[in-house]
């Protein structure tokens, strides 16, 4: 995959940006020289750390209130990277809302609102305003994903028959999980490994989640394509742990992304010859090897920067090509988002039950 650089593309996206915490420096801001953006203006609070962030980034006008920006600087697509409100509640349905309604289509860190109704609503003001949403599901860009997806879609490798995902995140007890200022942090979390089960396997049908008195839980998956699957949420796995790990499995063969950035194929190639009992060596031949990439950290190659690696470039640049095509995303939609929230009111119910999840795409009406 080649990379242009900003000042290479033909036409850039006149945007802005709302939010200008370490976050959005670090890993948004940061994306900007790999996509066609010509930043027209920054907006936070921080009337200093606006303009301090738009000098570093190029842009030509600060704000503290996006309203006023949104008026007089008429963006053709806004990016927004905030924090939760006094309530526990993400600040991204109303501020997206806002930015659709002056006429932009919107880019939201996750996670994306606090209830599937939230999501319900931007998709009404998206159908009504014919501005989209995109949602930052980074790791539905993780170069190593898009390659498992890539592998497993492949007519040889079959439909899915089994997913398994491991993720370091604890679910609070029951009696808290009304309380968002106790499950700010599960949410944050939680859009990040089913957000890879999403993308890779698809629509969930139910889950059934049985929950350790430390809060590690093993949650059963039914997914609609008839694919089973599990996702392990670790509690107190060693602090120099990897994070992840994930596997899908089909008749031909079986993928496995470990860390994030190691990917193994192992195909279902050709036994050794001899048959079980007889058999003297392991490997057979080359074309049962398994296949297996991982980045390498000694050249200045893109695909070694972080912004690549986790998924930020990559989106922020699909994001920008679609408000260039006025095509919405295909990937990281309002409809991956209410489906998250949707599964997350389901690990807000009681343990050990078998729960449905509608996998109705949003009503708008």
């Amino acid at each position: 995959m080649k990379v242009l650089y900003n000042h290479e593309y033909p036409r850039r996206v006149r945007l802005a940006a709302i939010g200008c915490g370490g976050h959005a420096i670090r890993n948004v801001f940061s994306t900007h020289p790999y996509a066609p953006i010509d930043l027209v203006a920054v907006c936070d609070l921080d009337r200093e750390r606006a303009e301090h962030t738009g000098c570093m980034f190029g842009a030509k006008a600060a704000y503290t209130d996006y309203h006023e920006m949104l008026e007089r600087e008429k963006p053709e697509a806004v990016t927004v990277v905030t924090n939760y409100d006094e309530d526990g509640r993400p600040r991204y349905p109303q501020i997206a809302i806002d930015c659709m309604q002056a006429g932009a289509h919107v880019w939201i860190e996750k996670p994306p609102a606090a209830s599937s109704a939230e999501v319900l609503d931007m998709m009404r003001v998206s159908e009504a305003t014919g501005k989209f949403v995109a949602v930052g599901f980074k790791k539905m860009f993780f170069p190593a994903n898009v390659k498992a997806r890539e592998i497993i879609t492949r007519p040889a490798f079959g439909s899915i028959s089994t997913i398994t995902a491991r993720y370091p995140e604890a679910l609070p007890p029951l009696e808290d999980r009304q309380d968002l200022h106790k499950m700010w942090r599960f949410l944050d979390h939680i859009v990040h490994p089913w957000s890879v089960l999403q993308y890779l396997a698809g629509p969930a049908e139910s889950i059934f989640v049985q929950r350790s008195p430390t809060g590690g839980t093993v949650t059963a998956i039914q997914f609609a394509s008839g694919a089973v699957g599990s996702l392990h949420l670790d509690r107190g796995q060693g602090s120099s742990s990897f994070l992840e790990r994930t596997e899908i499995v089909g008749p031909g063969g079986n993928v496995v992304i470990h860390n994030n950035t190691k990917l193994t194929f192992y195909s279902d190639g050709p036994k050794p010859a001899g048959g079980y009992g007889r058999s003297g060596d392991y490997y057979g031949g080359d074309e049962r090897a398994a296949l297996h990439w991982e980045p390498e950290f000694s050249l200045g190659q893109l695909y070694n920067k972080g912004i690549f690696l986790l998924g930020y470039a990559p989106e922020i640049r699909y994001f920008c090509q679609c408000v260039l095509d006025d095509t919405p995303p295909e990937v990281g939609t309002l409809d991956n988002a209410l489906e998250m929230l949707r599964i997350y009111e389901a690990y807000c119910q009681p343990d050990g039950q078998h729960i449905r999840i509608d996998t109705e795409p949003g009503k708008v009406s």
